[in-house]
């Protein structure tokens, strides 16, 4: 079974570029991020064209998350992060396909910081650890998966010295990320390149891209029913070079299922 995750970065506008990609790798399950469309402007009929299926979570302008599956039923099982009752961001979408429970999510970015949006972001991480504590205790196979705005590692950015302020790389949002980890969850695309350089994101100014300059923000957390059914996985690099592509890159693994 491949899932992918995939910040799209305005699906509409990306569109093209989704479906080729879809056509050209075909993935069973997607997670997309930062939709930048309401609901009504989600575009779902060529998606089914495509052969996929969908569910999705929109916002106007900013935000957005959906779920994409070719052959598996899509189950709603929530799409708003506990915890947040006044939090109007469509940033959470939970599923059951193929009897795995796939959490999509697209973490706020935090920056400036310190302020009220790496506040936010902060009070949003300890959402999700509850959450994701919550679900490693009803014994199920889980995957958090889309992208965390977070590097984990100096291993995650290049030139991590360049980064120390920022709400991506602050020691506050890194140790967040590690304490959820540290919950019980694999972090896949490290369990298989442990020591390899592997960004998800190059920023559209000086040639981050040519230049291979990236962060490594895009991640797949499995729960210890997953983790050792992981197969392969990867990045879908050559993407980020083609025409109005997205900032981001697909990220995708395969597991026995």
């Amino acid at each position: 079974m491949k899932i992918a995750t995939y910040n799209v970065n305005g699906v509409n506008g990306r569109l093209q570029v989704l479906l080729k990609w879809l056509e050209l790798t075909k993935p069973d399950v997607v997670c997309l991020q930062e939709l930048k469309a309401p609901n009504e402007k989600f575009p779902i009929e060529a998606i089914r064209a495509a052969g996929y299926d969908a569910i999705w979570h929109g916002q106007s302008r900013w935000n957005g998350v959906a779920i994409l599956s070719k052959g598996y039923e899509i189950k709603e099982v929530g799409r708003h992060l506990p915890g947040g009752d006044d939090d109007e961001q469509s940033r959470y979408l939970e599923a059951l396909v193929n009897d795995i429970l796939i959490c999509c999510m697209y973490v706020p970015n935090g920056n400036p910081a310190p302020g009220p949006k790496f506040d936010y972001k902060l009070r949003w991480y300890d959402r999700l650890q509850t959450r994701a504590k919550t679900l490693l205790n009803f014994g199920i196979p889980v995957i958090l998966v889309g992208d965390f705005n977070v590097m984990p590692t100096e291993k995650d950015v290049y030139k991590p010295e360049r980064w120390v302020n920022d709400a991506l790389f602050r020691i506050e949002v890194r140790e967040a990320f590690h304490s959820l980890v540290a919950q019980g969850w694999t972090d896949a695309i490290r369990k298989l390149f442990p020591t390899e350089t592997i960004y998800t994101f190059f920023d559209y100014f000086r040639n981050a891209y040519q230049r291979n300059a990236g962060l490594r923000i895009d991640h797949f957390l499995l729960s210890p029913h997953l983790d050792k059914k992981l197969l392969n996985g990867g990045v879908d690099l050559e993407v980020r070079g083609w025409e109005k592509t997205s900032d981001h890159v697909p990220v995708w693994i395969e597991i026995k299922v």
